[in-house]
């Protein structure tokens, strides 16, 4: 059963609360159009729930630590308002944070991404997995299986799930196993639809470099440490389009000798496939099937 949320608990009476009073205790970033969309939302039919806050004991005048609601309160910043309908609970700061991490995980809409990072944060203040489960509505494994991937450290996969690169459960799947377990995993993903065309090779590719570089990002990855980077002069650049130029001309040799390949390959086919012998051998040893591009292009041929 699905945890209640902390308005559903402490449901009381609405009083309007200054926006320069709240504090957010657990900030959350969030995607830029659907922010705008919420303020939009907002200004035009006016606010549809209140937020939750609770007072702090040790200021004066009074101030409020945010329980749930920070899209809300940041739109009602960003339309100018002063202040903000709220629900005013009674509850310390850890029962705040565990408030907020649970309303955050309960959405209906959520990056796999911030699942993870609440589900860390949440084990981080001495939450079993069962208790966590239980908060958020689901089971104590896939609990166990999300914080698995963050306490081994598998930044590339978590980086790649941010993005909307690899599904969370196949994230999981490549971080139990070696590179050649991975790249099975990549194909059963293929042939269950999960991954396709580019998406499929830029995992091929992550794949790859997990396993020459390690589960870690370089910290250039993240836009850092950039200070000590050479300035880009004429030179490097006639050098870097060069190099470009060359693997462009590698590729191309290569598609060429694989095309060429491809045509000798169909054309002995078609010649091994007109000999009855060679077809009913092939039956007996239950080979009467054959890749679906080679097909299609005997069968092309044949037409033509």
């Amino acid at each position: 059963m699905m945890a209640k949320t902390a308005e559903e608990t402490h449901q009381t009476e609405v009083s309007l609360v200054p926006t320069d009073s709240i504090r957010v205790r657990n900030p959350r970033v969030r995607n830029p159009r659907s922010f705008a969309d919420m303020v939009k939302n907002i200004a035009k039919i006016g606010l549809k729930r209140p937020i939750t806050v609770t007072r702090r004991t040790d200021t004066s005048p009074q101030e409020y630590d945010l329980v749930c609601g920070q899209g809300r309160l940041e739109a009602f910043i960003a339309l100018k308002q002063k202040a903000i309908p709220a629900i005013v609970i009674d509850a310390d700061e850890s029962d705040c944070l565990v408030m907020s991490l649970v309303e955050n995980c309960a959405r209906r809409q959520h990056r796999p991404i911030d699942l993870m990072r609440e589900i860390g944060t949440l084990r981080e203040r001495g939450y079993n997995d069962r208790q966590i489960g239980d908060k958020i509505g689901v089971s104590p494994d896939y609990v166990g299986m999300i914080a698995g991937l963050l306490e081994r450290g598998e930044e590339r996969l978590i980086t790649a799930v941010e993005t909307g690169l690899l599904p969370l459960n196949l994230a999981i799947d490549i971080s139990k196993t070696d590179a050649e377990g991975a790249q099975r995993a990549l194909m059963d993903a293929y042939t269950q639809k999960k991954l396709r065309g580019k998406k499929l090779a830029a995992a091929r590719r992550l794949i790859e470099q997990r396993e020459a570089r390690g589960k870690k990002m370089h910290p250039n990855a993240y836009g850092r440490d950039n200070r000590n980077r050479r300035p880009l002069t004429s030179e490097a650049l006639v050098r870097a389009y060069q190099k470009e130029a060359d693997r462009q001309k590698l590729l191309i040799k290569k598609a060429e000798l694989t095309q060429g390949r491809l045509l000798f390959i169909c054309q002995a086919f078609r010649s091994l496939l007109e000999d009855d012998h060679f077809v009913t051998l092939l039956r007996a040893e239950g080979l009467e099937t054959m890749p679906s591009y080679l097909q299609h292009t005997l069968a092309a041929g044949a037409a033509t």
